[in-house]
């Protein structure tokens, strides 16, 4: 691990450039970025501003019920308290909302280090109540470290904050001092308030056995580590990013089956029973478009990581991919068709982003017909335009569920999709 992560550090220094597109946009992908704009302003941005600012306490609201409709007090969750954090300073920082922006992204930056972060033994808490005055859930889980990380480096980049950047190399010192796995890479994710052991008598906030690492959460460290090193060019950040990259493009692929699992003991050995051997299609196309973007805030080549994006992408396409109605299920058991076949609102953003992605990268016209496909599947079925927002989920029977917003659905996974996908669709060919 320690051979490979070297090599990596050091063909980032001599390969600093941006990861190139090469294929130039078709016409008919350009002609729909207005659609798309129409989407992320008025049913995503126009449902969450001003409805998720909480101008009495601080921080965001995310608890609506299908209709839009505030659903009371609830604690808020250090996951999308930061996601919303993330997206008011992107937004910000595309010159998207202008001082008011700017304002929302500062009172949830507040909110997260008055409130949420822990002043005694450092990091983020889990969960707190609406006012930030009671601690809810005091442990420490990674998956919430790496989404305070993520959140504070958008907005020191966004803002040009220098306490923010502060803050944020903070935390990445200490998840390197108490966190990182020196043994067998990557990280340990569940600890006790103080960072000791994790406590045994309570289940670990993502609802995995204790002791295992997840692709998922280190998905998202990789993600956090992306916009970190952005944010500091740390070496030492830029030797942890390019072990994830390591991990989430080898560690965790089975390459019999082209997929990702989850689960894994403290050394990697895959945990495969029946109810974890599962492709989660969503995850592993959100896997592809973030390894690329791992890799040009490295500088390193992405030619080489190729072959492995086809593959996941081949496996989502032939097990999860709805080519009637356009769309990716949920999951499937590994090398067998999707039986969890509802569609969520989070799967088709990422596979927007991924399919866009993977024909910036190859030219090949089946990413962009799965692209076209999905966007029409999103912008009829899975928006909302007579309430706002994304429906949670869309049966196999087109029916509709789910709330608008609670403590897993803020306006991340959407609004960065759009964002991403506009950005993309920008871009032409590099000479």
């Amino acid at each position: 691990m320690r051979r490979i992560v070297y090599v990596l550090v050091t063909a980032a220094c001599l390969f600093a450039q941006r990861t190139v597109a090469r294929a130039d946009t078709p016409a008919d992908l350009r002609a729909l970025a207005p659609a798309i704009e129409k989407n992320l302003t008025t049913a995503i941005l126009g449902f969450w501003y001003p409805r998720s600012i909480d101008r009495e306490h601080g921080g965001y609201i995310v608890d609506f019920d299908a209709a839009g409709r505030f659903k009371g007090e609830a604690p808020k969750m250090i996951v999308t308290q930061a996601r919303m954090l993330w997206l008011s300073s992107r937004l910000f920082r595309e010159g998207r909302g202008g001082a008011e922006m700017r304002e929302n992204a500062r009172q949830g930056y507040r909110f997260l280090m008055d409130h949420m972060w822990d002043a005694e033994h450092g990091g983020f808490y889990w969960e707190v109540d609406r006012t930030g005055t009671k601690i809810v859930a005091p442990h420490k889980h990674l998956y919430g470290q790496s989404f305070g990380l993520y959140a504070l480096s958008e907005y020191a980049r966004a803002t040009d904050d220098k306490a923010a950047l502060a803050d944020a190399t903070r935390l990445f010192a200490l998840l390197e001092a108490k966190a990182h796995d020196a043994t067998y890479g990557g990280y340990v994710e569940f600890f006790s308030r103080d960072w000791s052991a994790e406590p045994a008598d309570v289940m670990p906030y993502l609802g995995v056995p204790h002791g295992v690492k997840t692709m998922n959460t280190h998905l998202h460290m990789m993600e956090a580590l992306t916009a970190f090193y952005r944010a500091s060019r740390l070496p030492l950040a830029a030797t942890r990013l390019a072990e994830l990259i390591t991990i989430q493009s080898n560690t965790v692929v089975r390459k019999a089956q082209g997929a990702c699992t989850d689960q894994y003991a403290r050394d990697w050995t895959p945990r495969l029973t029946a109810d974890v051997a599962r492709a989660s299609y969503g995850h592993d196309l959100e896997n592809i478009w973030l390894l690329v973007d791992a890799h040009d805030a490295l500088g390193l080549p992405i030619a080489p990581q190729e072959d492995l994006f086809r593959t996941l992408f081949a496996n989502a396409l032939a097990h999860g991919y709805d080519r009637q109605a356009g769309g990716f299920y949920d999951s499937g058991p590994l090398g067998l068709d999707a039986d969890r076949r509802g569609k969520t609102w989070w799967v088709q953003a990422e596979s927007l982003v991924s399919a866009l992605t993977m024909y910036k990268l190859t030219g090949d016209a089946q990413y962009a017909d799965v692209f076209r496909q999905t966007w029409q599947f999103v912008n009829d079925k899975q928006t909302d335009w007579a309430s706002g927002e994304w429906f949670e989920a869309v049966a196999p029977d087109g029916s509709t569920g789910g709330d608008k917003a609670h403590r897993w659905k803020a306006g991340y996974h959407n609004g960065r999709a759009l964002l991403e996908c506009l950005r993309l669709l920008s871009v032409a060919r590099s000479p």
